[in-house]
């Protein structure tokens, strides 16, 4: 079997997918993108289509070798995540090849389904409780929230306060037994996380994100010391280099590799397999479409550590389209009291509506995120 093209296809609301094919007739799906980059990830994946063309698509981890450490230069978000999508693709394929879903090639899933979560509040977080309410009657048993708007390196205990009763509303609007995860998104800095993890102690979450951004994680070690909060942190990593350090620090309890930016299946199994020997949790990081879900459930299939699933079904980001549009087989994720059920079919387990991938291709999109600014005019972190 040889692989004979690959095309992408942007589409909205902020997606790239990428179809590899092959003189067999087998074809397999990823998705390679960088939020906000899409076009600089399509570049770097036509780039590596050079070396791909004419390659045997079942040589996984030769292909993921050369890729990564071919080019000399190594690493970072358009890289890795180019990588990833192309890695998606090729178990895909391989999948599909053998009739078998991608997990049974991994050694077999040992689990049925996985929790998942849903997100509430937007950007600026807002009408909380509403949402709240809304996505538990709905079935999920956890959430996400932003936990502030923008913070300055130092700023005032009112906007403390304000985070902090929005999560009390959340706390109190779905009782004691619903998980609750604050993400800070890497907008707040160290002097004011140290102060919002001790506030935010009482409301007994799920875990707090990116409490402060990962090249600033030395932070870290003080601020676990003010709560029992599990932290988490890792969508801004993109390979197991970069999180050896992570481990090694035995700070973060719960790591969020993203497996459209951190190298694929291939990638983010061994990231797995190293948190796991250091009793460290995963959680994949998924606010995108359902070709990168799908590569997320195999992985959960088969990873002990893996314990809940980010997905982006209603999420504030999918303006004009959202998950299941693309997919012909729209019941692939099966969504049950909470959970999500492992997907069974070849390969990835998700099919693609092609037909309408390339309809909403012509449109396109250039997402970008916001660019946020202060009272006083100064960048603001998104």
């Amino acid at each position: 079997m040889k692989i004979t093209a690959l095309t992408t296809y942007i589409v909205p609301p902020r997606w790239l997918f990428l179809k590899i094919e092959t003189d067999a007739g087998i074809s397999g799906w990823g998705e390679p993108v960088v939020e906000g980059k899409a076009l600089t990830v399509e570049a770097a994946v036509k780039e590596l289509a050079d070396y791909l063309i004419g390659k045997d698509p079942r040589l996984i981890e030769d292909h993921w070798t050369v890729m990564h450490r071919g080019g000399f230069y190594r690493g970072g978000p358009i890289l890795m995540s180019a990588i990833a999508g192309i890695d998606q693709a090729l178990w895909d394929i391989k999948g599909k090849a053998l009739g078998v879903p991608v997990h049974e090639l991994l050694g077999g899933k040992l689990r049925e389904t996985i929790k998942v979560y849903s997100w509430i509040g937007g950007d600026r977080p807002a009408e909380v409780a509403a949402g709240a309410k809304d996505v538990v009657a709905r079935g999920f048993r956890a959430l996400k929230m932003n936990g502030t708007e923008e913070l300055q390196i130092v700023d005032s205990h009112d906007r403390i306060d304000a985070a902090v009763e929005r999560v009390a509303m959340v706390r109190e609007a779905v009782g004691p037994n619903i998980g609750i995860a604050v993400d800070f998104h890497g907008r707040v800095h160290r002097p004011m996380a140290r102060i919002l993890v001790k506030e935010l102690e009482p409301y007994r979450l799920m875990f707090i994100e990116e409490p402060v951004l990962s090249e600033n994680r030395e932070a870290l070690k003080e601020i676990a010391t003010l709560g029992s909060t599990p932290i988490a942190l890792g969508e801004r990593l993109y390979s197991r280099w970069d999180f050896k350090s992570v481990f090694e620090e035995a700070v973060v309890d719960i790591i969020q590799p993203d497996l459209s930016h951190a190298g694929g299946i291939t990638e983010c199994r061994k990231i797995a397999a190293m948190a796991e020997a250091y009793d460290v949790a995963v959680a994949p990081h998924c606010p995108l479409g359902p070709i990168a879900l799908a590569a997320c459930l195999q992985l959960d299939a088969v990873s002990y550590n893996c314990f809940i699933q980010e997905q982006s079904l209603g999420i504030h980001y999918n303006a004009g389209n959202d998950l299941l549009d693309y997919a012909a087989n729209k019941d692939v994720f099966r969504y049950e009291d909470g959970y999500v059920a492992i997907p069974d079919g070849p390969g990835l387990g998700v099919e693609i509506d092609e037909d309408y991938v390339k309809e909403r291709a012509k449109e396109g999109h250039r997402w970008r995120n916001p660019v946020w600014r202060h009272k006083d005019g100064s960048f603001a972190e998104w």
